[in-house]
């Protein structure tokens, strides 16, 4: 009887085990099906998502510019790499932090940056040339300054305040005792903003100042911090807003697809009137980035998430109804947070931030014609122009370096158009003209390539 029971418990084991291993197999085999299936499933996956025109060479488009490949990501490692570059007019160091945005004076004496350092600085455009380039520093106690918009005198200047979130006044004055200027705060502007401060301006005509924060809201001030108006854009969010050369409209970008001036009125006895809507720039599909003025405010520049940048003509009677005119579009490629676009004050060039690249391009043909590629070490903050059209300077956050480049690519764009002029003009005093402005603009642009 215990071995009947032995037997019984022994075949009960066997069974147990064959069932374990078994069912150990089936589990493995089902284990790899399974596997094998995701794998080929994932594989199929990843291959829809691949676009047609990556399957195909690549087709030359000579408007059409992709540095995403080329230029270092924002996380990669930051090192001040350019040195020299043939473009190079010069590098302004002094700033021992984050430089946040840089503007050239409209008289063209000065450039004024802004820092993280607590400092403002103005740089002295003479001294460009110069082994050491001077400027007069200000300090910002308890604070830093995030914009700086100068007088057409440069007397005096408004930047935002980060902390403080409002808008400081400060002058230029000269020294006591005569060998140079210094700068001080002079008063605060009420904090009237809820959002942060995006931009800051003071108009041409002396009128009014502008602000503008990311949500979306503009406010047009007296000089004296009074509030004159205040403008929802209605665009959700506020991506920038500056006001015209002309000192006559305010401008605003966001993240609908469209560009809206407003006129800012004011009687012929400098009594403010109304704001009034104006013009709208309306043909991107997508979000416009950023925007610029020409110095004659007849020309606009535009770029946008939809991949492509504008030049369009605003000099039109929009009292009377007329839109304003697209004149050129160009194009870009590869995703590249915050770009900035500056047009040249003579509207021959458009000067664009890709990451921490610069493309040239020609305003007419939309034709990439330079690529300073990788010349910060940084996103780039900041764009400007000077007054000449001759240089423009380009600011790249973290790296504190502000580097100024020769316009090279303008300067050949206008001795084109001059020569195209030359050969239409129908006067002896009009050939004379152009041939002057010829000889000029060889010269300079001798001096820039020397």
């Amino acid at each position: 009887m215990a071995e009947e029971e032995t037997l019984g418990i022994v075949q009960l084991v066997v069974i147990l085990v064959v069932t374990v291993l078994f069912g150990g197999i089936l589990i493995a085999f089902v284990f790899f099906l399974g596997r094998k299936e995701r794998y080929t499933s994932e594989n199929d996956k990843s291959s829809s998502n691949i676009k047609v025109e990556e399957l195909k060479p690549p087709k030359e488009q000579y408007n059409k510019v992709d540095i995403s490949k080329r230029t270092s990501s924002k996380s990669s490692k930051r090192t001040n790499a350019v040195v020299d570059h043939p473009k190079q007019f010069c590098v302004l160091k002094g700033h021992t932090s984050d430089v946040h945005h840089i503007e050239f004076s409209s008289n063209g004496k000065h450039l004024g940056s802004t820092s993280s350092d607590r400092t403002i600085r103005l740089w002295s455009v003479k001294s460009f040339n110069d082994k050491e380039h001077k400027y007069i520093r200000c300090n910002v106690d308890g604070d830093h300054a995030t914009k700086i918009n100068l007088t057409q005198d440069a007397r005096a200047f408004i930047s935002a305040l980060s902390n403080g979130n409002k808008i400081r006044v400060f002058k230029v004055q000269k020294k006591t005792d005569g060998t140079g200027n210094i700068v001080s705060g002079d008063f605060d502007f009420p904090q009237e903003h809820k959002a942060d401060i995006i931009n800051v301006g003071v108009s041409a005509t002396g009128k009014f100042i502008m602000s503008c924060s990311n949500d979306t809201t503009i406010i047009i001030w007296t000089l004296k911090g009074e509030v004159l108006n205040i403008i929802n854009t209605n665009q959700v969010n506020n991506s920038f807003a500056c006001i015209s050369p002309c000192g006559r409209f305010v401008s605003s970008a966001g993240f609908t697809s469209d560009v809206r001036l407003y006129e800012i009125e004011f009687s012929k006895g400098g009594e403010f009137i109304q704001v009034s809507r104006a013009m709208d720039l309306k043909g991107h599909s997508a979000g416009v980035y950023h925007f610029s003025f020409s110095a004659d405010c007849t020309r606009m520049a535009t770029v946008s998430k939809d991949g492509t940048w504008k030049i369009w003509n605003i000099d039109v009677e929009y009292k009377k109804g007329e839109d304003p005119v697209l004149l050129s579009t160009g194009y870009f490629s590869g995703h590249h947070n915050e770009m900035l676009i500056a047009i040249s004050p003579d509207a021959y060039i458009v000067a664009i931030s890709m990451s921490r690249s610069i493309g040239v391009f020609d305003t007419v043909t939309g034709e990439l014609v330079e690529l300073l590629e990788n010349i910060h070490s940084d996103n780039i903050s900041s764009l400007s122009w000077h007054p000449s059209s001759h240089f423009f300077a380009s600011a790249g956050g973290t790296d504190r370096h502000i580097r100024v480049w020769h316009n090279t690519a303008g300067m050949k764009a206008q001795i084109r158009d001059l020569e195209t002029q030359l050969k239409k003009a129908k006067t002896e005093s009009v050939k004379v003209r152009l041939e002057r402005r010829i000889l000029e603009a060889r010269t300079t642009l001798e001096k820039m390539s020397s």
